[in-house]
């Protein structure tokens, strides 16, 4: 059925109203903070270490500046495809009946891009946060493995719940709970089960029944449940669920009163992982870790704890340094039995010891990984409660699995460059496939660095830009893991720095495993990185070559300075005879006082191999036929035909 003009309009103005009385949120709201306007212009630069550092910095991407220009927009404009793909991959909006989502499709600058827009159908910019909370409300339907800590009942009605949970969604329970932590069952106060079924539905992030989960079967009426409900959410200290029921039956503001719901149950988890398990996580000598005992009724209601060891230091432990440390106190700490035998020796025959350290963690959590979903599932040691912890060796540093733990109860994952390698093997071993992803976006971006691509060559004098990672273990990643992303990001970083790489013996070695991952390699065979290289490195000097006229020379051999700077200047003349009218003079440059102050751009540039010209697309022109001819020397050298 369609709407008239009034309708629309009429719909229109009470959205409107709706935004500017706080009650829902706007998609796009103005930003003019100086961080948005730094992703913006990384958007159309497309500088993608920038777009992801402001990302993880929290900056809202769905924003729009003051010319209603958002990231997306700007980005699919400027023809930036990989930024593109970063943003949409981030939660960038782009619904196809909106103003915003409409000018990123007919503004896209080529077909991969728009083809990428379509490929997502504007429905993959979902909420960020929904596979965390349908986790955490499939706590309540799975049965398998058994997670839960706590009985809670209500008239002839109970339901198995999670003390870590209430505790951190509700006042009421984080008291109590604290006070208590050895309880297995509660009793709940006189309240229909249906009103409590309403309220544990919603701390565990579900979303509210606009019916109340009544049916016909029911016996108590609408009104008794809304009563229990209210009743329910003032013991327990959560009077955000009764505004919820007051919002109605308007599907916009319930949309979006979930979203701030789920937000807000996630803020409060996170909240409660810091103040609890990051604050409570154990260091210890790693040739006493296991000698550590944490009792299963502690205050922090954890129910496994996950250790991971420091990496082996070979110069320390060769040097065999000296180092006291500080005794353990003897005692219960947390519910944590630390042993005598653990106390330090004397500062005079102490080696630094290696450490280890220990988390307090959660199953109900754990099991977000398929690894700990399965281990919990089977008949292991790991799954049987006993009276104290299981220790739970994870095969990475301890940093890693912090980001780990992170992701799992937070969502969010905040993966330095250096460690992004190490947790996307981790992520892959613990089968998170979620934050596998993060960490190969992470890596194919800020991997990227900062350093001008087909201007490098022109940069003589500078110092070399240290690169945030080693591109041979990126790419040998990708291969092991099966991530062509990455894949293509080490073919597209080597081909636009490839007269740094290209006379290294690693570069020779990579070359070698490429070809041998193909199963008996005919001499018509490819290799695969090659191909790749060469297509990127033609990108890398296309770019510049289009205009000047270069761009048909490239593909017809060798090329040499003159025929090149011939070009160059034939299509720069093309320019002598305009008139240029100049109107406003701009202001004079500070601190130059005569022409000679001024900088100049270098009269004459130096190739590859050593030849000066004094054109700089010419001498691009011929480092790409020398970048080419060192490719084919090199697999002379190999005796590899590709």
């Amino acid at each position: 059925m369609g709407f008239n003009q009034g309708q629309l309009e009429a719909s229109l103005k009470d959205a409107h109203q709706l935004i500017k009385d706080g009650k829902i949120k706007e998609a796009s709201p103005l930003d003019t903070s100086d961080a948005f306007q730094n992703l913006c212009y990384a958007s159309r630069t497309g500088d993608l270490k920038v777009c992801q550092e402001s990302i993880l910095s929290g900056v809202n991407i769905n924003a729009r500046d003051t010319f209603d220009n958002t990231p997306l927009m700007l980005s699919s404009l400027c023809g930036h495809y990989e930024v593109v793909q970063l943003l949409l991959e981030s939660g960038a909006l782009c619904e196809r009946d909106t103003f915003q989502g409409q000018r990123c499709l007919y503004n896209a600058l080529n077909h991969r891009i728009r083809n990428l827009l379509l490929q997502y159908d504007y429905s993959k910019s979902a909420d960020l946060l929904q596979p965390f909370a349908s986790h955490i409300s499939s706590l309540l339907r799975h049965a398998s493995p058994n997670t839960s800590d706590i009985c809670l009942s209500a008239a002839s009605t109970s339901w198995n719940l999670h003390k870590f949970i209430l505790s951190a969604r509700s006042s009421y329970f984080s008291k109590n709970l604290q006070s208590s932590p050895a309880s297995a069952t509660w009793r709940l106060v006189n309240v229909p089960a249906e009103a409590y079924q309403v309220v544990i539905q919603y701390l565990y992030l579900g979303a509210v029944p606009t019916d109340l989960g009544l049916t016909n079967e029911s016996s108590v009426t609408v009104d008794e449940v809304l009563a229990g409900i209210d009743k329910a959410s003032k013991q327990l200290g959560i009077e955000s669920l009764w505004e919820g029921i007051l919002a109605g039956n308007d599907k916009r503001l319930a949309r979006q009163r979930h979203q701030d719901d789920v937000e807000q149950g996630r803020d409060q988890i996170e909240e409660w992982y810091h103040s609890n398990i990051i604050r409570h996580k154990l260091v210890v000598d790693t040739s006493r870790a296991q000698e550590v005992k944490w009792i299963r009724d502690n205050v922090i209601f954890a129910d496994v704890l996950l250790r991971a060891d420091e990496e082996v230091n070979e110069e320390e432990h060769k040097s065999g340094q000296n180092t006291p440390t500080v005794p353990n106190p003897l005692g219960r700490l947390n519910g944590i039995l630390i042993d005598p035998a653990m106390n330090s020796r004397s500062p005079s025959r102490a080696r630094k010891p290696r450490k280890s350290v220990l988390f307090p963690v959660h199953r109900a959590m754990l099991t977000r990984s398929g690894y700990f979903q399965t281990m919990f599932e089977s008949n292991f040691q790991e799954a049987r409660l006993t009276e104290y912890l299981h220790i739970i060796t994870v095969d990475c540093s301890p940093e890693v699995l912090e980001i780990i733990l992170n992701y799992l109860y937070t969502e969010k994952a905040d993966i330095p460059i250096e460690l992004a390698i190490d947790v996307l093997f981790a992520a892959d071993m613990l089968f998170i496939e979620l934050l596998k992803t993060k960490a190969a976006t992470v890596i194919s971006t800020i991997g990227h660095g900062s350093s001008g691509l087909a201007g490098r060559l022109h940069t003589e004098g500078e110092e070399t830009e240290v690169e945030p990672i080693n591109v041979y273990d990126v790419i040998r990643a990708g291969w092991l893991l099966n991530i062509r992303r990455l894949e293509e990001f080490s073919a597209r970083f080597l081909a636009y720095r490839l007269e740094d790489y290209i006379d290294e013996p690693d570069f020779e070695e990579l070359i070698k495993e490429s070809a041998s991952r193909i199963e008996k390699r005919q001499e018509t065979d490819t290799i695969e990185l090659l191909d790749d290289i060469r297509y990127y490195l033609s990108e890398r000097f296309r770019l510049r070559f289009e205009d000047p006229g270069l761009d048909g020379m490239m593909n017809e051999g060798e090329i040499d300075a003159e025929a090149a700077q011939a070009i160059s200047e034939s299509a720069g003349s093309d320019f002598k005879d305009e008139a240029i009218e100049v109107k406003d003079l701009p202001p004079p440059i500070e601190g130059v006082k005569s022409i000679e102050d001024v900088p100049t751009v270098p009269s004459e540039f130096k190739t590859l191999d050593g030849e000066v010209v004094s054109d700089e697309f010419a001498a691009d022109a011929i480092n790409y036929q020398t970048l080419l001819s060192t490719i084919d020397n090199l697999l002379d050298r190999l005796k590899l035909d590709a």
